[in-house]
């Protein structure tokens, strides 16, 4: 008897197991109206061409190093020191000759000792990093100068038959500096308070030189959000060489 009972409950709990499986069979379903495409929209489309360009912040050009020997073209047998004592005295890069934060520097540079450690706090040149930057299958060389304008100088080099070649600087309010593959990307404060400037720089084989890629403003992440600067003087950016700088 009490098996009598429970067989129509049984097939009851079968029916509805079988009618879940079949409510759903499996194919297309049509997802509403789809918004109609509208191809991009030309703003003032018989503007004359620009007979000049403007300054242009990746404007960057290769300089060679002079006196500096790079052992069996490995830039690792160089002293970094030596490389950046050697290309500030040729090439300001973002600053001017005359700028107070350049002379500084260049002052500083004395207080570095022979196996580039320094006397403590007054060498501005921060630890060297090493990566294939160029593709070429060779480490490049990736060094950062803390200069007295609270900025951070980063140039790159790269070596050529045994020439060392600088193919980037750049100087700014760096809140850090990432490595990713072949890039190398920056963060900097931004005039904007809670925001952040992320710039990727990239090697360019025609331009012979690391290009800014793709620059961006983006909210800083909690806890590190950098302050505005004081001053109301522009992004420090980079700019091309002065001719003849550095041979």
């Amino acid at each position: 008897m009490q098996r009598s009972r429970l067989a129509p409950a049984a097939f009851a709990v079968l029916a509805v197991l079988l009618a879940g499986g079949c409510g759903d069979p499996g194919g297309l379903r049509g997802a509403g109206p789809t918004p109609t495409a509208e191809g991009p929209t030309h703003l003032w489309p018989d503007l004359p061409s620009p007979s000049v360009p403007a300054e242009d912040y990746g404007a960057i050009e290769a300089v060679k190093v002079k006196g500096v020997e790079v052992p069996q073209g490995d830039l690792r047998k160089v002293d970094p020191v030596d490389v950046v004592r050697a290309d500030f005295a040729e090439n300001p890069g973002t600053y001017e000759p005359t700028d107070r934060a350049y002379k500084e520097t260049v002052e500083r540079l004395k207080d570095c000792a022979e196996d580039g450690s320094g006397e403590q706090g007054r060498c501005p040149v921060l630890k060297a990093y090493y990566r294939d930057l160029t593709g070429d299958g060779r480490d490049d060389l990736i060094v950062g100068v803390s200069t007295p304008d609270d900025n951070l100088d980063i140039r790159v080099y790269a070596e050529e038959e045994r020439q060392l070649t600088q193919i980037m600087e750049m100087s700014d309010a760096v809140l850090g500096v990432e490595l990713a593959g072949r890039d190398l990307i920056i963060r900097a404060i931004s005039s904007l308070a809670g925001y952040e400037y992320h710039t990727v720089w990239s090697w360019d084989s025609h331009q012979k030189a690391m290009l800014p890629t793709s620059d961006e403003i983006v909210r800083a992440a909690k806890g590190h959000r950098g302050k505005a600067p004081k001053s109301s003087t522009p992004r420090p950016s980079a700019r091309p060489t002065p001719s003849g700088s550095g041979g």
